[in-house]
């Protein structure tokens, strides 16, 4: 089996308990632009002590980062701050469910960056395990009813939509750009190249979203940091899934990753199912199907 297919399902399993976790700071009092830089602010340090341990304990060389890194790196960093807002920002319109369906549209939208970026190609075969799981995420979404006494053409072009559209073009943007960064490096094991990529990238993002926080949110920061009980963990399982995503990039193209990185909702669902003891409409059940299909395909045509 390739190492980029259980790495990329332990991403999102990690990924899946850092929600919960920032969903916890969320309803605790933090804003929203807090609970996010909380993620970034309490891994960045992790993660730097691990890159660099590891690079001193391999004896590796250290890897030149040139413009071509930075310039995948840096839109990546922003792209994905920018994605999450967009999605925040659906919640606030009544007729979001366009655009949360459309915010879906990553994994198609990392096919088509990354091919225009990089020059990945996607099989046929991967192609239409990309297109099942769509569908399967669709589904299991099940967003509120939007207001359908609208008319048609205002229910797709509203404001809604295109937060939808922008986060999942944002989302892709941010894949590839990690995928690019990592391998614009000159030298380096895979993990190595990850790891260093993940740590300035998050550098990047701390420094960012602690600037915006710092001017434009008075005082948000000193609650991050009283936060530090939920905080902490947040951050650990934030290095430990970023870590996973940032190795598999290295190792297969973006949009793959991303789709077989959709067993995140599968997990979710059986939370909900399991553990809340929540009833599952037959809309969500065919939709874990798909999505396990989706898998299916996926490793079928990569093992």
């Amino acid at each position: 089996m390739p190492l980029w297919i259980p790495v990329t399902i332990f991403a999102a399993f990690m990924q899946n308990l850092r929600f919960l976790l920032q969903r916890h700071l969320k309803v605790t009092g933090l804003s929203t632009a807090g609970a996010t830089w909380a993620r970034f602010a309490y891994s960045a340090p992790l993660v730097a002590a691990l890159a660099f341990g590891y690079l001193w304990l391999s004896g590796q060389a250290t890897p030149a980062a040139d413009l071509r890194f930075w310039a995948f790196l840096v839109p990546g960093a922003i792209g994905q701050i920018l994605a999450t807002m967009c999605v925040v920002a659906l919640f606030a319109f009544r007729n979001f469910p366009v655009g949360v369906t459309l915010a879906k549209t990553e994994v198609i939208l990392s096919a088509i960056i990354g091919l225009i970026l990089l020059g990945d190609t996607v099989s046929p075969g991967l192609v239409a395990a990309i297109a099942i799981g769509f569908v399967g995420v669709v589904l299991l979404s099940d967003p509120p009813k939007g207001d359908t006494s609208l008319p048609l053409r205002q229910r797709l072009f509203n404001r809604a939509s295109g937060y939808g559209l922008a986060s999942g073009l944002l989302f892709g943007v941010s894949a590839v750009g990690y995928r690019g960064a990592s391998l614009a490096l000159d030298s380096g094991d895979v993990f190595l190249r990850a790891s260093l990529t993940l740590a300035a990238a998050t550098a990047v993002q701390t420094l960012t979203l602690g600037l915006w926080l710092a001017f434009r949110e008075r005082g948000e920061i000193a609650r991050v940091a009283a936060s530090w009980r939920v905080s902490a963990p947040m951050g650990l399982t934030s290095m430990l899934g970023s870590l996973g995503w940032f190795t598999a990039f290295t190792l297969q193209t973006a949009a793959v990753v991303k789709a077989l990185g959709q067993v995140e909702l599968v997990f979710t669902f059986l939370v909900s199912v399991f553990w809340l003891k929540e009833r599952s409409s037959a809309k969500e059940i065919g939709g874990v199907v798909l999505i396990l299909a989706s898998i299916g395909l996926i490793f079928w045509r990569s093992v």
